[in-house]
């Protein structure tokens, strides 16, 4: 089992001396798909993001990113998208309240199996 966490440090002020303290807290990394924390880095995105990929075997593998910068890149938006669309929202309305591209919204459409399209 290995464990990747990100170090988070908090400088602290003593009232005494008013001396700096650093603390270094580890935060462990899940998995969005899974939730498991066998995950590992995965080298760098092109903007300098820290990549991570998931090591169980139900992820087959699939790479994440912990802080997203795009709306449009995040699984939560991507199901709402998905549920939009089978409750009759339409493409422009599903982007203008997600706030995010029509074109976004069509190409996750695109990627989806059309058998789970009404």
């Amino acid at each position: 089992m290995r464990v990747v966490g990100d170090y988070l440090s908090f400088k602290l002020l003593t009232e005494q001396n008013f001396t700096e303290e650093t603390l270094m807290v580890l935060l462990p990394v899940k998995c969005p798909v899974c939730n498991g924390i066998d995950v590992t880095k995965h080298g760098n995105t092109s903007n300098g993001k820290q990549r991570f990929i998931c090591k169980e075997q139900a992820c087959e593998g699939k790479t994440f990113i912990q802080d997203y910068s795009e709306k449009g890149r995040l699984p939560e938006t991507k199901q709402q998208i998905i549920e939009m669309a089978l409750n009759g929202s339409g493409i422009r309305d599903t982007a203008r309240v997600l706030g995010i591209s029509p074109v976004t919204v069509i190409n996750e459409l695109k990627k989806k199996n059309p058998s789970c399209m009404p």
